[in-house]
C-alpha cells in the first residue's frame, strides 16, 4: 500500500502527512477460482478502529439493508418496501412525515423510496425517517449481532440531543389500493444504555455553535461511530452475501439484494428516479473514489462504482466496490481523511473541495490503474454486475 501511494505526485501531500490528516485506507483485491467464486485479499494503510472519525452518511448503508431486513421478519401480509408510510411526533425533537398520495409513486414515503433517496444523493430526512422505523435499540442490537461491536448508531441527523435520539416516533403503513392500516408501530424508547467504544473523543481547537466560536475542542463521544473496516464489510456482506459466513449475513431476499445493488451503483440522473432529474444532482454527485464529485466528470466507459460516502464535520469518506466491464477489474476501496486546517468545528470552512476530494479521486485512479496491469490465475465474469435492468 504504501508503495502504490507513493507512486502517485497526487497522492504525496496527503500520504507524507497522513497523521495530520488522520488518513486510513483499505484495499482488498479480489480474486476469482475455477468457479469464479470471489477470495478476498485485505491491504491497509494506517488503519486503526481506535481512530474515531465521524461516519456521517456511511451509517445509511447498514440502516437500508436492516430497514429491507426488519419487513422480512415482520411477516405481515401486505408489507413491503413500496407500502405507503406516514411517520407521527410523540416527543421532542420529532416532526412528521405523513401519507403522500401521487401518481408519480416516487413521490410516496414508502422504505424503498427512502433508500433510494439515501443511497442516490445521500438525503438525510430519509435516514431519519428508516432510523425511526427501525428503533435505536434493535439498530444497534442487530450490528452487535453481526459482529459490528465497535458501530454505535445512536443519532438522527437532527438537532436532537443524546436522550432525545433514544425516542423514536410512532409508524403506520397503509394499503396504496384501499387505504387499509397494513401494520403500526407504536412510539418507542431503548432504554438500554449504549456506551461509547471509545471513551471520550474530542476533536479541534475549538467549534462553532448558534453563531459563536467556542474555544474549546468539540465533543463527538455520543455521536455516531462507525469503523471503516466495518463499513466496508458491510457493504461486501451486501454485494457478496454468498462469500459472508451465514451468522454475518443481512436476511435479505436475492430481490432485497439486488434492489440495494442497483441504487448503490446507479447515479441520479440514470437512475430513472423522477426527483433527482436535475442539474443539481450531477451524475458524480455521490462517487467521490476516482471523480473527486466534480460536476464537470465524464463518466469511465465500463467503469461501475457500488458506494456509500460520507462528509461532515471535516471528515470525507468514500467506501466503494469497482467494477470494470472493459478490463475485467474488480476491487473494494475505502477511504477516510480529515480536512480542517483551522481546527474549528462546525464552522464550514474545511478544505474539501481542495484537497479531499482531489485526493480520493486520485486514489480511486492510482488503484485502478493499477488493478489493469494486475495479473490474476482466473479471469473475472462479471456480466451479473452489468445489467441494464431498471428496478423500482
Amino acid at each position: 500500500m504504501d508503495s502504490l501511494l507513493r507512486a502517485d505526485s497526487r497522492l504525496l501531500p496527503v500520504v507524507e502527512r497522513a497523521a495530520e490528516y488522520e488518513l486510513q485506507i483499505i484495499y482488498t483485491q479480489i480474486n476469482r477460482d475455477a468457479q469464479n467464486a470471489p477470495h478476498f485479499v485485505q491491504h491497509d494503510f494506517r488503519l486503526d478502529a481506535r481512530q474515531y472519525f465521524n461516519p456521517a452518511s456511511l451509517v445509511k448503508l447498514p440502516t437500508v439493508a436492516l430497514s429491507l431486513e426488519k419487513l422480512n421478519q415482520l411477516h405481515v401480509e401486505g408489507l413491503t418496501r413500496r407500502t405507503p408510510m406516514a411517520t407521527g411526533t410523540a416527543h421532542s425533537c420529532q416532526t412528521a412525515a405523513p401519507y403522500v398520495v401521487s401518481p408519480d409513486s416516487d413521490k410516496v414515503n414508502t422504505v424503498g423510496n427512502y433508500i433510494k433517496r439515501m443511497l442516490l444523493v445521500s438525503d438525510n430526512q430519509a435516514y431519519n425517517r428508516l432510523y425511526e422505523f427501525l428503533g435505536q435499540g434493535l439498530l444497534n442490537q442487530r450490528l452487535q449481532q453481526l459482529g459490528y461491536r465497535n458501530a454505535r448508531i445512536v443519532r438522527r441527523f437532527a438537532p436532537c440531543d443524546t436522550a432525545g435520539n433514544r425516542y423514536t416516533n410512532p409508524i403506520s403503513f397503509r394499503d396504496a389500493q384501499t387505504s387499509q392500516i397494513v401494520y403500526q408501530q407504536s412510539a418507542a424508547v431503548n432504554r438500554q444504555f449504549l456506551s461509547a467504544p471509545l471513551g471520550r473523543v474530542t476533536k479541534g481547537r475549538a467549534y462553532q455553535a448558534g453563531g459563536r466560536i467556542i474555544q474549546q475542542p468539540y465533543d463527538f463521544t455520543t455521536a455516531n461511530y462507525l469503523p471503516l473496516e466495518d463499513i466496508t464489510n458491510i457493504l461486501r456482506a451486501i454485494l457478496f452475501p454468498e462469500a459472508t459466513p451465514a451468522n454475518q449475513r443481512f436476511q435479505l431476499t436475492p430481490t432485497d439484494y439486488a434492489f440495494l445493488r442497483y441504487y448503490l451503483h446507479q447515479t441520479p440522473h440514470d437512475s430513472g428516479y423522477s426527483l433527482y432529474q436535475s442539474s443539481r444532482y450531477f451524475d458524480a454527485y455521490k462517487k467521490y473514489l476516482y471523480y473527486g464529485r466534480s460536476p464537470k466528470a465524464v463518466a469511465q466507459p465500463g467503469l461501475h462504482i457500488y458506494n456509500v460516502v460520507g462528509m461532515s464535520h471535516g471528515y470525507l469518506a468514500d467506501v466503494a466496490y469497482f467494477a470494470d466491464s472493459t478490463r475485467h477489474t474488480e476491487f473494494l476501496l475505502s477511504a477516510v481523511l480529515y480536512v480542517n486546517k483551522d481546527g474549528v468545528i462546525n464552522d464550514g470552512n474545511y478544505e474539501y473541495e481542495s484537497v479531499g476530494l482531489p485526493f480520493l479521486a486520485a486514489l480511486g485512479q492510482q488503484i485502478q490503474q493499477y488493478e489493469a496491469k494486475r495479473s490474476r490465475t482466473y479471469p473475472a465474469k462479471l456480466d451479473e454486475w452489468f445489467q441494464k435492468d431498471v428496478i423500482k
